[in-house]
């Protein structure tokens, strides 16, 4: 059995001295990809057009639904960490939210399952079925940009601080949703709340 496991693991140690594949790849098209959206770079601002699988060139047409899927994680993931960080020391009023009845954060959701959570599908679902759905058919018939609903209030007037805004708003999604993996993960793993160490 451990001659087995030694010769896989061998073998699998191999694979990394082969020469790397080479495959043809068409650059117009995920040039385009990124020449059209915002995105293309890193929180450093250097470039960093990140698409592993080259789904950007092997599904070009569904572009605008991956962007539009992209903000609408980006802006959940933000809401989720906030979600996260704030029932450590407010709760609203009600005993079924006292720091009696769920103690800890991550305990909410079997906690409050019965109820509260079956609202929560309800509102999510009605917002998918009423605004999410015709925004997508809108996007990808041209008629909105990805993520767009129409809301102006702080949006900026001029073309470059639009830009800059769409570009924060993607890079601060990005970074939350990598941030309420690792929230979850370390609250589950430690048991702590905040600062989930």
């Amino acid at each position: 059995m451990k001659s087995i496991a030694a010769i896989l693991a061998l073998a699998g140690t191999a694979a990394a001295f082969a020469p790397a594949p080479t495959a043809k790849s068409s650059t117009s098209l995920s040039a385009g990809v990124w020449d059209t959206y915002s995105g293309g770079v890193d929180f450093k601002g250097g470039k960093f057009e990140f698409d592993p699988l080259g789904l950007s060139e092997t599904y070009s047409p569904l572009v605008p639904f991956f962007r539009e899927a992209e903000i609408r994680h980006g802006r959940t993931a933000q809401l989720a960490v906030l979600g996260y960080i704030i029932p450590d020391f407010v709760r609203i009023p009600g005993e079924a939210y006292s720091f009696e009845a769920v103690p800890k954060t991550v305990d909410a959701h079997n906690a409050l399952l019965e109820g509260p959570m079956h609202q929560l599908l309800l509102w999510i679902s009605l917002w998918d079925i009423v605004i999410t759905y015709p925004s997508i058919q809108a996007t990808m018939k041209g008629e909105r940009a990805p993520g767009d609903y129409g809301i102006r209030m702080l949006y900026p007037k001029d073309e470059a601080g639009q830009k800059k805004y769409e570009l924060n708003e993607l890079l601060h999604g990005r970074l939350a949703m990598c941030a309420i993996g690792g929230i979850a993960t370390q609250t589950v793993i430690t048991g702590h709340g905040f600062p989930f160490l």
